[in-house]
């Protein structure tokens, strides 16, 4: 009962002030007559403009100070801080609406790119989908390398539009375990019913034992196993209340900036069949179990005097999260750092904290876009704050993550610079072998973000 008190307080806490320009990036608005020339790199298909290709750009560069988690290490060098720069993100976009009935979606780039890195690394391909219109807006069916996937909003967060500095990247469930960056091998159908937006889709679970994310044998905390994985299946569904959202591609906006009204209630699930294993308290048996993971969400992000330009955005979620046995998964965000000495914490090496793991999180974000004349021709500025609550079944104390920042919005989100400080927790272990809270170490981010 207790962990439930704080799970409310601290949803209350992030939310409790809500409830009161299409951005770039990977949810476009469909083309019309009225989309003025110079606003994107973009080329028509007749003169009614409603089939088009349009090309785009991303970059999302990192200047970062971390207090590194206790026993951290860079090649076996002990670092107790860094300092570093990094790119978080590039991105090419490609797509477009061939005819009447078929979209096509590619993008191609590269993540967490730092001093650390592998050299040379190369360009990949994030998504590559197709999809065709079966019955008008109510049903499209596709397949591809997808990030159509269930369970919540920021499940698929476009990435050029996010509020905070990052999205919340532990609602990505499986990155990098049966995915690529999230993305997954799907058949997918999307659509909308009145007022509520859907979708579904099938997967294909990528093999476990290419993921560089999952190290180590089979033990008595759950794992994915590195069978041949059985389908996956997941959804997601969203009533909205006031204006609709485009669902042309399967990003979500972090915020519109004071462009839209926009008030859903959304749930979702993904489920897999044999996705865990974990072996017997004897070590003789190897026991599978099912992955299974729902959420429920709500977003609010409207203006609140539009002459001004003010703005207000507001996000919470519930998850209840089912990954075997004892399953929790610490992640660092392109982490400054390669190991741990004797020394190391539960969290592991840089800036990983249990970010995912057999429970319940809540999690929101609050912010106030102040009004547009603020910095005169130089812009205006956002402030947010965020947090994520969770009570993982292996830990003995909950785990709280909190920051807060502000962008400085130049052009929108074509042009902006923000700046973040993190304060996250590290678990250490007892000589009972209880995972118990120990200390907090911050990180502080300032990202230049340009796009076309």
């Amino acid at each position: 009962m207790k962990k439930w008190k704080m799970a409310i307080s601290f949803a209350v806490f992030i939310c409790g002030s809500g409830m009161q320009g299409q951005p770039i990036s990977e949810t476009p608005e469909p083309a019309g007559p009225a989309r003025k020339p110079n606003q994107a790199l973009i080329y028509y298909f007749g003169e009614d403009q409603t089939r088009f290709v349009k090309l785009s750009f991303l970059n999302q560069m990192w200047l970062r100070h971390t207090e590194n988690n206790p026993g951290s290490t860079v090649f076996d060098t002990p670092q107790n801080e860094t300092y570093d720069i990094g790119l978080r993100r590039t991105r090419i976009q490609l797509f477009g609406q061939l005819t009447e009935k078929v979209f096509f979606y590619t993008q191609i780039g590269q993540n967490n790119l730092s001093h650390i890195s592998s050299r040379k690394q190369g360009l990949f391909f994030l998504d590559a989908t197709a999809d065709y219109k079966v019955a008008g807006n109510y049903l499209s069916i596709g397949s591809g390398l997808t990030g159509w996937s269930g369970l919540s909003r920021y499940a698929s967060p476009s990435v050029g539009s996010i509020m905070t500095m990052d999205a919340p990247i532990y609602q990505q469930s499986t990155i990098d375990i049966t995915d690529q960056f999230l993305r997954k091998l799907s058949i997918y159908a999307k659509g909308k019913v009145g007022k509520l937006d859907y979708r579904l889709a099938l997967s294909d679970p990528m093999s476990v034992q290419n993921s560089v994310a999952q190290t180590g044998e089979i033990g008595t905390y759950a794992q994915f196993a590195t069978e041949p994985g059985k389908a996956q299946f997941q959804g997601y569904l969203m009533y909205q209340f006031l204006e609709s959202e485009s669902n042309q591609t399967a990003y979500n906006v972090g915020t519109y900036l004071g462009a839209k009204s926009v008030f859903n209630i959304g749930a979702g699930f993904i489920t897999q069949r044999d996705a865990m294993w974990h072996l017997s308290a004897g070590g003789a048996d190897t026991l599978r179990s099912a992955l299974r993971l729902f959420a429920v969400d709500v977003y609010y992000d409207a203006p609140l005097n539009r002459e001004k330009g003010t703005a207000l955005t507001a996000y919470a979620s519930f998850s209840s999260n089912d990954y075997g046995q004892n399953y929790v998964r610490n992640v660092g965000v392109m982490n400054p750092e390669t190991g741990t000495d004797a020394a190391g914490s539960v969290n592991g090496p840089g800036n990983a904290f249990p970010m995912m793991g057999t429970g319940e999180v809540v999690y929101g974000q609050l912010g106030y876009l102040l009004h547009k004349d603020l910095l005169g021709k130089a812009g205006t500025l956002q402030p947010y704050i965020a947090g994520q609550g969770a009570y993982f079944d292996l830990l003995a104390d909950p785990m709280y993550m909190y920051e807060g920042g502000v962008n400085w919005l130049i052009e929108g989100h074509r042009a902006k610079v923000s700046l973040n400080y993190q304060s996250r927790p590290v678990f250490m272990a007892n000589p009972s072998g209880e995972i118990n809270f120990a200390t907090r170490r911050s990180m502080v981010v300032l990202q230049f973000q340009i796009a076309v």
